[in-house]
């Protein structure tokens, strides 16, 4: 089910979002770098290539959010990588040209198992890119890392594969793809993703975990 985006962030249901909350909750690690500068960066990049109405390039802002003009500038070198890799890509140029951006599903009374034991949570999602035509979307990232295998490791250690399993099957849809830019040196990496391989399987895992543990704490 679709909603308007505006409201979603004051919406009840349960997000990825709430699930890493929570994990860092009951599993506090150390963190690296500045984790606030990048979400606003990656705020910026994302706005850039799904939500360009929102973005003034005069005033260097996205919404009522400030940003420098070296900020907007290495922002645009990403979305200028991102659309060099759709020339020789050519499912990228179509989810370029085709895809619905910033998409929002929510899931009421969604049935998840744990350990044998039955539950259901109300959930929620908002897509950085949906392909109706196709029934199945993918995800927008920015990240530090400079080569695929490092790459690989951050699907791991950011729970994207998480992200993506959750995404899934609140959709329920058979595929999933990331693309992401890095900050680094603009390069382009891709991750396909199929219902049952070894990245929806292991997301899968990590999702249903956290969504027993959420429901156990009454936090729903």
């Amino acid at each position: 089910m679709n909603h308007n985006p505006d409201d979603y962030y004051n919406r009840c249901e349960v997000s990825n979002s709430d699930l890493t909350e929570l994990k860092n909750i009951l599993h506090p690690r150390m963190q690296f770098g500045d984790k606030e500068a990048a979400f606003r960066f990656g705020n910026l990049v994302d706005a850039i290539i799904t939500e360009p109405a929102r973005v003034n390039y005069f005033r260097f802002t996205v919404d009522d959010v400030q940003y420098s003009e070296d900020e907007f500038r290495h922002a645009q070198e990403m979305h200028k990588a991102l659309r060099m890799e759709a020339r020789r890509d050519p499912f990228l140029a179509r989810v370029l040209a085709e895809a619905d951006t910033q998409c929002c599903m929510v899931n009421h009374g969604q049935q998840f198992e744990y350990g044998g034991y039955p539950f259901s949570l109300d959930t929620r999602c908002k897509w950085d890119w949906w392909l109706k035509l196709f029934h199945f979307g993918g995800d927008l990232k920015t990240t530090f890392a400079a080569s695929q295998a490092e790459f690989d490791e951050a699907v791991d250690f950011f729970d994207w594969d998480r992200s993506r399993a959750w995404y899934m099957d609140i959709a329920q849809s058979n595929r999933d793809f990331i693309y992401a830019i890095s900050k680094k040196n603009c390069r382009i990496f891709k991750k396909f993703i199929e219902r049952g391989d070894e990245i929806y399987t292991r997301g899968r895992e990590k999702y249903e975990e956290l969504a027993f543990q959420y429901w156990c704490f009454n936090l729903y």
